[in-house]
Order: structure tokens, then C-alpha cells, then sequence
């Protein structure tokens, strides 16, 4: 399709708070998350500061019993803790852009950079899960003794920084992606250190060095399977899919249910951030059909918001008998 005729900056044709000039509408300004729930992102700052502070520590630690004690599996948890330290930074520099005003030049502001992070933080975790998967099958061809006492104090010490962290994102892992992969990044490290814990314990008890990177092996897969659908999600986002929890044969029902629509047009659906969801449509009404007040656009604008979670509406209002849109027939063609 053509491009919009369309500008988020306040120039021509826009208006806020559903008045309406020229037949352009901007409407609805709640910006808010999916599935009907519009809501400013919470701030986890303290969690952020919290979390980097003890994985930043716990890294340092456990790289180095890990070198001492020859455990893999143990450096493979510090250099996937190193990831999440990694992450937690980016995660927490896109939610303090999140809230900065928008620009002449960055009309939205800086939301998107939230997705961006989201997609940073899957890439760099299953990038760093392959240095450990290639790193295992090397030790499983060439095992070597390890320190299983050292691995599982050191490990469970692990479980305690990455659960405690873990749950300092659990109230926001549903309902902002960002969150839900600082979330991920501490539950599966979490899991990774329970894993370490086992294998240290099997290798003291029996004596099978092969043991730690075996374990390592299915930690990474692990944690692989578990980052793949923030990957698919972040990456979805980024190139402004409809967001999955709202359904675009839902809203042009909605919109074509509207008093006065004949037709409708140039309908596009997209996350501005990780919690904000953004519309654009052109409504064609019927021949005829005169608007009373700002009424319409008013309520139609807080149906989208309240049944799809979709705060930041824009809607273009043609008549049906004047002449066809531009992108009418772009959209036809």
C-alpha cells in the first residue's frame, strides 16, 4: 500500500482528544497494553538496580569457582548470568525511554525502544547458549574431573540471587514483554543453578565427570526452548505485527458495526511499545450521513480502547459519495 497521509507530530489534519478537523481524528490517547487492559508501564526501576547489583557480584563469583573447580556447567550459569546482567541493563534503559516525552522528531517518543530490548535480550541469550552448548560437546569428548562439593554451594547460592531477582519481574512478565524478558532471563538462570546443583551432587556420589556437561547440554536447550517464543514475539513486534492477543477480523467487525460506516480502509494495527498498542483506519460512511459532535469518534475510540487494549486510535472519516481514496485503491489493488 501507499504511504499514510498521515502525521503523528501534531501538523495538519491531526487533533487530540477526539476533535475532529478536515476529517482526520486523533483520538483516545490512553496508551495501553493488550486484551483491553490500558495502563502506564509500571516502574521497576528498584527491581532493575536490584537485580544487575546481584548478578553483577554473583557472576564474578561464580566464574571464578567455576575455573577453580573445573565445572562447565558452573561457567556456562556465569556466562549466562553475564548475559542477564547484560539484559537487565538494556531492559532497564528502554523502560526509563519509555517515558520520555515524544519530539518534534521522535513524535512517538521512545516506546519502541522496549520492543528493541526485548529482541536484544533473546538474541543475546541464545547466542550466548551456544557458546555453552559448544562448549559441552567439547568437554563431553574430553571429560574432565570436577569439584562437585564447590559446584553445588556455589550453584545453590545461584538459585537464591536468580529466584529473588526473578521475582522482583513477576508482577510485570504478562503484561509487558520488556519485563517478561528480564523475567525469563532470572527464572531459567534459576533453573539453570537448580540443574547445577543436581549434577554436582550426581558427580560427587558416582564420580562421572561426563555428568557436568550433559547437564549443561540440556540446560541450554532448555533455556533455548524457553527464549524462542521472546524471540518470536519481540521479533514480531519490531516489524509492527498486529499484536497476538488482538484479533484485526475483531476490530473491522467492531468498526463496520459503527452507526453511519458503509465501508472501511487502510485499517493498520501495531505495537508502539511493549504496552501501548496503535491504530489507524480510514472510515467511509454512508451517503448521507452527517456526524452530530464529536460523539462518534469519542466512543469509538474508547470501544477500541476498552474492548482491544488498543489507546492510541486514529481515524480518517470520507464520505461515500465524494471522491475515492487514494489509498482506497491502493489497498483494492
Amino acid at each position: 500500500m501507499a504511504g499514510h497521509d498521515h502525521s503523528h507530530g501534531g501538523h495538519g489534519g491531526h487533533s487530540h482528544d477526539g476533535h475532529s478537523h478536515g476529517g482526520h481524528s486523533h483520538a483516545g490517547h490512553s496508551h495501553g497494553g493488550h486484551g483491553g487492559h490500558v495502563h502506564v508501564p509500571k516502574n521497576f526501576g528498584p527491581a532493575f538496580a536490584i537485580g544487575i547489583a546481584l548478578n553483577t557480584v554473583f557472576v564474578v563469583v561464580e566464574a571464578i569457582y567455576g575455573y577453580l573447580s573445573n565445572s562447565m556447567s558452573l561457567v556456562a550459569d556465569a556466562g549466562h548470568n553475564l548475559s542477564d546482567v547484560l539484559g537487565l541493563a538494556a531492559a532497564w534503559v528502554a523502560a526509563i525511554l519509555v517515558r520520555r516525552q515524544a519530539t518534534a522528531r521522535f513524535t512517538y517518543g521512545y516506546r519502541s525502544s522496549s520492543i528493541l530490548a526485548a529482541l536484544f535480550n533473546a538474541v543475546f541469550l541464545l547466542i550466548a547458549m551456544g557458546a555453552v552448548i559448544w562448549e559441552a560437546l567439547v568437554r563431553l569428548a574430553h571429560p574432565e574431573p570436577v569439584a562437585g562439593t564447590t559446584v553445588m554451594v556455589v550453584a545453590a547460592i545461584g538459585i537464591l540471587v536468580n529466584g529473588l531477582t526473578a521475582w522482583l519481574f513477576a508482577s510485570g512478565a504478562k503484561g509487558d514483554i520488556n519485563i517478561r524478558g528480564a523475567f525469563l532471563h532470572m527464572a531459567a538462570d534459576a533453573a539453570v543453578s537448580a540443574g547445577v546443583v543436581i549434577a554436582g551432587l550426581v558427580i560427587q556420589l558416582t564420580g562421572l565427570a561426563w555428568l557436568d556437561p550433559a547437564v549443561s547440554l540440556v540446560i541450554a536447550g532448555l533455556v533455548v526452548w524457553a527464549t524462542w517464543g521472546l524471540l518470536r514475539d519481540s521479533l514480531a513486534m519490531s516489524l509492527d505485527a498486529v499484536p497476538q492477543k488482538i484479533s484485526p477480523e475483531a476490530v473491522t467487525g467492531f468498526l463496520r458495526g459503527r452507526p453511519g460506516v458503509a465501508d472501511l480502509h487502510d485499517l493498520h494495527i501495531w505495537p508502539m511499545s511493549t504496552t501501548s498498542v496503535a491504530l489507524t483506519v480510514h472510515l467511509v460512511m454512508e451517503d448521507g450521513y452527517r456526524l452530530s459532535g464529536n460523539g462518534f469518534l469519542t466512543e469509538t475510540a474508547e470501544g477500541l480502547r476498552a474492548r482491544f487494549g488498543i489507546g492510541h486510535a486514529t481515524m480518517q472519516i470520507e464520505e461515500a459519495g465524494g471522491p475515492a481514496c487514494r489509498l482506497a485503491q491502493d489497498c483494492a489493488a
